[in-house]
């Protein structure tokens, strides 16, 4: 894909397209007719998603209103409580909760965090988002999950810049309340999905999330994993292939991998057809180091490794999870990895206002795709994918930690 090409996609999606919204849609569309230019079938599957529309978020601190933004889907209400900064989550730190309003360290929270805060009798939670020493003061929007409240109540949670979390913590803050008014509903997000066929009923899926953060444009998480499929499929598309390709651009991943926890439901029954996944979630920019990530053999890893040294690429390849869209693939016994070039955050920074197409490198872009494309032709166009379908015990353990199903040791 030549550089001309390549800007106009950033340009084109140069917004926030947070999940479920008109901004995502339009993002999915977009994808799904830059796919059939490329001579690719193409089409949209709906997934439902839990929305909500904040109408009003107050946080005061023995009485005085602080800026804050309400977590969606925490439900409404008012809570009041006495104020208990808990920068750890062990079990002592954990039991003086009870009744309390908890300041965590962080901008978000586990399965296990939660449950122990719930079990613990927490009234509500508080956590903070940004630096204090910058002069930007956005604030994080976050969501409640569904997969971290579990069977647990639901209780109020607000987001406060660290300076605020800062303040209350060095002023001695006694007591908080915090006030939400939210309009929770049903909502869609969706998958695009692409394909070209091979010559068996089988084939290579590829894998990349389009979804931002509240404040994101995306440009790097992830509209390259994006770019990189449809690299993928210019490379490819006129290739006679084995296997064939299909393509899965992913909604709502930022909101804990939603798009392609509904793709491995909703497809279920032909998953034993997909040889392996091949998941694209952050690349190409003017720093930092390749990554493969493997949910699968080992081999795949040392296979990665080698055939990087023979392009003259430098790759880090080894098993494990990634945080993203392969996760569900291998934890449904299909081969799976995720290619990433990861920069550091004061160069590439996520989930925030800087991540727009400034971060990136078309030149190395163009070298993570080329790659990449070469990787998949090798897989598409063997007589037997040479990647076995048993996931090793090791990644399987880290996917039930991933998944919250285990708690990490």
């Amino acid at each position: 894909m030549n550089t001309k090409a390549l800007k106009q996609i950033f340009t084109d999606t140069d917004f926030v397209h947070r999940s479920g919204t008109p901004e995502e849609l339009r993002v999915a569309e977009y994808l799904k007719a830059r796919c059939e230019a490329l001579g690719a079938a193409a089409r949209i599957e709906a997934f439902p998603v839990p929305m909500a529309e904040i109408e009003e978020t107050h946080v005061f601190a023995d009485g005085k209103e602080i800026p804050a933004k309400g977590f969606f889907c925490c439900g409404s209400g008012e809570v009041e409580g006495e104020l208990y900064y808990m920068p750890s989550q062990d079990r002592v730190s954990v039991a003086g909760a009870k009744d309390k309003i908890v300041l965590m360290d962080t901008s978000g929270i586990g399965f296990f965090g939660y449950q122990d805060l719930m079990k613990a009798g927490a009234k509500g939670i508080l956590f903070q988002y940004g630096d204090l020493h910058n002069g930007n003061r956005d604030i994080d929007e976050r969501d409640l999950r569904a997969a971290v409240v579990g069977e647990q109540q639901k209780v109020l949670c607000a987001m406060l810049h660290v300076s605020a979390a800062v303040a209350l913590v060095k002023n001695k803050t006694k007591r908080v309340r915090i006030q939400i008014k939210q309009r929770e509903y049903d909502g869609e997000s969706h998958n695009v999905i692409a394909e070209i066929p091979g010559k068996t009923d089988e084939w290579i899926t590829l894998s990349a999330h389009y979804d931002t953060t509240a404040l994101s444009h995306g440009s790097y998480d992830n509209m390259t994993g994006c770019v990189g499929i449809l690299g993928v499929l210019e490379a490819l598309k006129n290739k006679p292939l084995n296997y064939g390709l299909r393509l899965v651009f992913c909604g709502s991943e930022e909101r804990g991998l939603l798009g392609s926890k509904a793709y491995v439901r909703d497809h279920e029954a032909e998953l034993n057809r997909i040889a392996l996944n091949v998941n694209l979630d952050m690349i190409g920019t003017i720093m930092g180091k390749f990554i493969a990530r493997v949910s699968a053999e080992e081999a795949l890893a040392h296979y990665i490794t080698y055939m990087g040294a023979e392009l003259g690429f430098p790759v880090s390849a080894k098993t494990g999870v990634y945080s993203s869209d392969s996760t569900p693939f291998a934890d449904k016994g299909v081969p799976a990895l995720s290619f990433a070039r990861l920069a550091n955050d004061s160069v590439a920074p996520i989930h925030c206002r800087f991540d727009r197409p400034d971060v990136l490198s078309m030149e190395q872009l163009q070298k993570d795709i080329a790659f990449i494309a070469e990787f998949t032709r090798r897989m598409a166009m063997s007589a037997v994918c040479p990647v076995g379908r048993d996931i090793p015990d090791s990644v399987k353990k880290e996917l039930d930690e991933y998944l919250f199903r285990k708690r990490r040791d």
